[in-house]
């Protein structure tokens, strides 16, 4: 689980889960309040989230899902297939992260009267760095990179997430990987991932956005930015949050692949309870990671509804799935389900991502191994329109 996992749940030993030192891979610190005492909560997407039964908002989902995970036996309702591990995790990185980044600290923080670059953050004495540097840094911190990982590979930053790198993630050379600036976090990691693949370059293209826009804002020397130094740092916000989007449409298109072959060994396995727990953690990650998708501030309109369609509010479990909640929103309802339409689902989710977000990388690609794909796509009932 990631450490924002563990944040939001507010646990009271506060060591960390992961990363832990390990004797090919030792950490600066264990406790958690060492590298941040924020409470990520309260930072969450306020707007409502229509792909979670409920009609909730963002922050109304994240603690709805801690409340049910905590009446199930390590986070996994086997019942409706619900991994909340997966979900909670992988939702907080776009309900928090990439929504404080994209939709806060890298949009209105960017205004001229907002966080104004010629007074010091929080007009605080001795405070040493300005309104803008500080919005632009927090951009940054919620994007998980390690401070120099720009100068790596992108199989060297995967590994250092992975933690397979020691050489590679100790920058200063102290002996201990620094966890606030010599580690790869949350959507980072993903990055490198896909970029490993040789295709695309996610990771460096954004890291190198921050660190260009950094140098608009150090350029002013303390001054009030002008319009046209502006104009360029918001330049650079979007190919960062554009960039960052594709990251997450990205993993949609994987998990959705990940739901699709776990279908496909149900059908031949029918009530594995071990390929079922694995089914519910690829469906966990797929709806964590599309839910994202709506937390940056921009409506996806027509083509949100489509996504949260075919994903759904829960995987098939045994023939049925969940199709929302009673009306006091106690518990979910469930309705009959086809496996072979579900996996009609997942291609047609692929097939989004390619067509709506442009993702290259293509991770467990089920499109290309079929020949008949248009067929395909066209049969039966289309979740789009239900």
């Amino acid at each position: 689980m990631s450490k924002s996992f563990f944040k939001i749940f507010q646990i009271q030993n506060s060591h960390f889960p992961d990363p832990v030192s390990s004797a090919d891979f030792k950490v600066d610190v264990s406790n958690i309040n060492d590298v941040s005492k924020t409470n990520l909560a309260g930072k969450a997407y306020g707007g409502v989230i229509n792909g979670w039964p409920g009609g909730m908002t963002g922050k109304e989902v994240l603690l709805s899902m801690i409340e049910r995970a905590a009446q199930t036996e390590n986070g996994y309702d086997a019942k409706h297939g619900h991994d909340y591990a997966q979900l909670v995790s992988k939702f907080t990185m776009g309900a928090v992260f990439y929504h404080q980044a994209c939709d806060n600290y890298l949009d209105e923080k960017l205004e001229a009267d907002n966080k104004p670059n010629n007074k010091p953050y929080k007009d605080k004495s001795g405070t040493y760095y300005t309104g803008k540097e500080h919005s632009w840094d927090e951009g940054f911190g919620y994007w998980g990179a390690a401070a120099h990982g720009a100068t790596l590979s992108a199989r060297q930053n995967y590994d250092i997430a992975k933690k397979k790198d020691m050489a590679a993630a100790d920058a200063n050379g102290d002996g201990v990987v620094n966890l606030k600036s010599e580690m790869n976090y949350a959507h980072s990691y993903y990055a490198s991932a896909y970029d490993k693949g040789g295709v695309t370059d996610y990771y460096n293209t954004i890291t190198k956005a921050f660190i260009d826009g950094r140098q608009i804002i150090t350029d002013a020397n303390g001054e009030a930015l002008s319009d046209s130094a502006r104009s360029d740092l918001k330049a650079k916000a979007r190919i960062i949050c554009s960039n960052w989007e594709k990251v997450i449409a990205e993993s949609v298109f994987k998990y959705a692949g990940s739901v699709y072959s776990s279908l496909e060994a149900l059908k031949e396995n029918p009530g594995d309870e071990a390929l079922m727990r694995k089914h519910a953690k690829y469906w966990g990650e797929l709806a964590g990671f599309s839910l994202s998708l709506h937390t940056s501030g921009q409506n996806l309109g027509e083509l949100g509804t489509r996504i949260d369609r075919l994903v759904g509010f829960g995987p098939v479990v045994n023939g049925s799935k969940v199709t929302g909640v009673d009306p006091g929103g106690n518990y979910f309802v469930m309705a009959e389900a086809n496996a072979d339409k579900e996996m009609v689902h997942m291609l047609k989710l692929q097939k989004l991502m390619v067509d709506e977000f442009g993702v290259t990388a293509k991770n467990n690609d089920k499109l290309a191994g079929i020949a008949n794909i248009s067929e395909v796509l066209g049969a039966g009932d289309s979740a789009e329109n239900d």
